[in-house]
């Protein structure tokens, strides 16, 4: 009996051995705008598959900059590349997911989705143009509001950003004065402001400064209990940033047609589109020198895709559309080899 029991618990560790030796960790760096979605995504499919990622929120810049350099099995960047630097760099990309950037402020007397935007007022806050909440042109947007007598405190990304360039890319299709003074990217001369780190080191800056304004991934907002506003929009309404303005606004997306399907979702027609909405991207080498990674990967997302979207949801994010996910799994299957150019999916 003792013998018998011996050699199954000796079995078990044999199996669960076996299972942690086959458990597999991808790596991947970049944007946090996607941030909470990838931790949510994650999270579950280590439970459903055993393999794990380990994701370094870092921004999209660091992003780019890891897998250019081989050095994570996949890059995340809320800016798209274009054709040309994806040839260059011999990579692909694909969206993942989309969601919405939103002004952040922290107003006492001032509650969530109370204030009203456009992008000029933005652009000139942001410029150092407009330095009082009192400023004329806010109260004339926002008459009922009790503005203070205050500075504007501006916060702003200090690191390289895809939502910086989210934010920058929607000002200068709404201000032409921010196009030729400021312009768009992940990184821009600021005019005026404090940089925090990451959407978590803006949320965080915004709690703390009494007069603050910011700008951040929606679920980062809704997460640190921030008060965000509505923007309007280039139908002219005043919108508030949820799922329904995120999904009119991506509705006459065309990634087909779009080389290496680098949509940029800001300022879309619409009565019902969210002006600042944006769908971050995941970067990877199209010949893999590590085969078995790279299908891994591949793995995390087809099963993200399938899985995910309810998880998304949740988190005010957009899952991409069956139709568009069917045109990143054929991107996989034409794009992603190894070194002998046998494809990976």
């Amino acid at each position: 009996m003792l013998k018998t029991t011996l050699r199954i618990a000796s079995a078990i560790a044999a199996g669960a051995f076996a299972l942690n030796a086959m458990a597999v960790d991808i790596t991947g760096a970049g944007a946090t705008f996607p941030y909470p979605i990838y931790a949510k995504w994650a999270d579950a499919y280590k439970k459903a598959s055993g393999n794990g990622l380990n994701y370094q929120s870092i921004g999209s810049g660091g992003g780019i900059k890891q897998i250019t350099a081989k050095t994570v099995d996949f890059g995340a960047s809320d800016m798209p590349l274009s054709a040309d630097e994806l040839s260059k760099a011999g990579l692909m990309q694909f969206p993942a997911v989309m969601g919405g950037v939103v002004p952040v402020y922290n107003l006492k007397d001032v509650k969530s989705g109370e204030l009203k935007f456009t992008g000029e007022l933005l652009a000139a806050i942001y410029n150092g143009k407009i330095t009082k909440w009192s400023d004329p042109a806010i109260k004339a947007l926002n008459p009922s509001a009790k503005l203070p007598d205050d500075a504007i405190s501006v916060v702003h990304r200090s690191d390289g950003s895809g939502t910086t360039f989210v934010w920058t890319n929607y000002l200068s299709k709404t201000s032409a004065d921010w196009k030729s003074s400021v312009g768009e990217g992940t990184s821009v001369k600021w005019a005026t402001g404090v940089g925090g780190k990451g959407n978590e080191g803006v949320a965080s800056y915004v709690q703390r400064i009494n007069g603050a304004i910011g700008y951040v991934e929606y679920a980062y907002a809704k997460q640190n209990k921030l008060a965000f506003g509505s923007v309007k929009n280039k139908d002219g309404a005043f919108v508030a940033p949820e799922d329904d303005s995120f999904k009119a606004a991506a509705a006459g997306a065309d990634w087909a047609k779009t080389p290496g399907m680098a949509v940029i979702l800001t300022d879309q027609p619409g009565k019902a589109s969210w002006p600042i909405t944006s769908a971050t991207f995941i970067l990877m080498h199209k010949a893999q020198d590590k085969p078995e990674m790279a299908k891994e990967v591949l793995k995390f997302f087809d099963w993200s895709f399938k899985n995910g979207g309810a998880m998304a949801a949740e988190l005010d994010y957009v899952p991409m559309p069956d139709a568009v996910v069917k045109l990143i799994q054929a991107s996989w299957k034409s794009q992603i080899k190894d070194t002998a150019g046998k494809a990976l999916y």
